[in-house]
């Protein structure tokens, strides 16, 4: 949509008041414009424009209680229940580490914050702290729940507030960085530079000095390293692990934040594309029609391999990726692989 026919604050208010029970992603899509330009419609009446800097979050979040925290992306939607603890705040990477909400988050792409309040279809209000990068899209979401602080989240709107309180939304879209120049996949030093890892976190200083993607990486590294599997493989994978109660670890992450879940699953649920995990602490809605493919990959460390189930869209991009639960300097679960070396092989001659 140009800016010439670019919605009004107004309009878009109307649409949504029009389309209640669209999700608020997929009402921004019809109307051509981010999410956060959604949000915003809204400034004055149920949202007010806050800081939107991580770290300064990260400094009271800990006072909010429990909360349920959601990060996304186009496919998966990954939330979890819990405090926000083990906060440690850095110019270029922040961590949280707590027992059940566990963050990576790069402050730098964090660019605007909005506290949102809504009437459920209950009746009750519903508080909300909401973060987006300079493009518009969400990087993190946090929920009040029932027992939550809500002194402490009126402190922190309070705090926070901006004097700019307007209506309006200026999407800034980066440019797409260059591309390294990659020529064919160089096999022979691929497989050598990834045989000799030594800890799973050495992968991606390996792609950047090989100036290799990573599907490209595990399309070419090998069956002994990486080897396709069917694409409801994380469906098949949860399942699984549900049924031997075998503690795993989910990765959902979008450009400014990834959020884990370490532990068991247990109610899944399928719904249209959807499927749903819907437990006590943790709920996961996985497009599994958006999967491409999925591959099992293994990664060599000084504690033996550690292998995960990483799922990629049709533009490359990873949508999820799964871990047994493991702690540094611990083998990983023989359950876990047993998981995963169940799981059927991906047929390319009847994909073709």
């Amino acid at each position: 949509m140009t800016e010439k026919t670019r919605p009004t604050p107004s309009a878009i208010r109307a649409y949504r008041a029009e389309n209640p029970k669209l999700r608020e992603r997929d009402i921004a899509a019809q109307l051509g414009i981010s999410e956060a330009a959604l949000v915003a419609a809204e400034v004055g009446i149920s949202a007010i424009r806050i800081d939107g800097s991580a770290n300064r979050l990260l400094e009271k979040a800990e006072q909010l209680g429990e909360v349920m925290v959601l990060t996304r992306n186009e496919s998966a939607v990954h939330e979890k229940i819990g405090v926000y603890e083990k906060i440690t705040a850095g110019k270029h990477a922040s961590i949280v580490l707590g027992e059940n909400v566990d963050l990576r988050i790069f402050p730098q792409v964090w660019a605007h914050g909005f506290a949102v309040t809504k009437k459920g279809d209950d009746g009750e209000l519903r508080r909300s702290l909401q973060y987006f990068d300079a493009a518009g899209n969400a990087v993190q979401k946090i929920h009040l729940r029932a027992n939550s602080n809500l002194a402490a989240y009126e402190a922190i709107v309070a705090e926070f507030r901006l004097e700019d309180q307007s209506q309006d939304f200026a999407e800034v879209v980066a440019d797409a960085p260059e591309a390294d120049e990659t020529g064919p996949v160089d096999v022979q030093a691929l497989r050598q530079n990834w045989s000799e890892m030594t800890d799973t976190h050495q992968f991606f200083g390996m792609l950047k000095k090989l100036k290799i993607g990573r599907q490209d990486a595990v399309r070419s590294v090998g069956e002994d390293f990486a080897w396709q599997v069917s694409s409801n493989s994380c469906e098949l994978m949860m399942r699984a692990a549900a049924e031997r109660a075998t503690d795993i670890m989910c990765f959902v992450g979008n450009n400014g934040t990834i959020q884990i879940h370490t532990g068991p699953v247990a109610n899944i649920q399928p719904m249209g594309p959807w499927i749903n995990v819907m437990d006590p602490t943790f709920h996961l809605h996985l497009r599994q029609d958006h999967i491409a493919e999925c591959w099992v990959v293994r990664k060599p460390t000084k504690d033996g391999h550690v292998t995960s189930l990483e799922a990629y869209d049709a533009r490359g991009e990873m949508v999820i990726q799964y871990f047994g639960k493991r702690k540094e300097g611990m083998v990983e679960l023989g359950e876990w692989r047993a998981i995963l070396d169940s799981l059927p092989r991906h047929n390319a001659s009847v994909a073709a």
